[in-house]
């Protein structure tokens, strides 16, 4: 796990960029715990990145967070990305996330 700042989100994206270029799909697990300065910085550069490759290399996304105003906001991205499995779960419910990625990736 790593801190959601700009230099750790750089990384995964490099991490992204590498999968792409090999023909991968990104499945995406993340867990937010809080929302700070730094954060929105990452948040800046994620956005960034979709514009610039664009979503379809994404197969599903699950975010899991205290924070009630993020699953909107995860779950109002899955309805405007509709070719994206994407939803927004609760901290307790994190078993309930993997197996919705797993569902909606084919993973066994």
């Amino acid at each position: 796990m790593f801190r959601f700042s700009r230099s750790g989100f750089l990384s995964v994206l490099s991490l992204f960029k590498e999968k792409i270029e090999k023909g991968e799909k990104l499945i995406v697990y993340q867990e937010v715990v809080s929302i700070g300065g730094a954060e929105f910085d990452a948040m800046f550069e994620k956005f960034k990145f979709l514009k610039d490759v664009g979503m379809s290399h994404f197969n599903g996304i699950a975010v899991v967070t205290r924070k009630k105003w993020i699953h909107k906001l995860v779950d109002m991205e899955g309805r405007l990305f509709k070719n994206i499995d994407m939803k927004g779960f609760p901290i307790e419910k994190k078993d309930k996330a993997i197996e919705f990625l797993k569902l909606s990736c084919d993973v066994p």
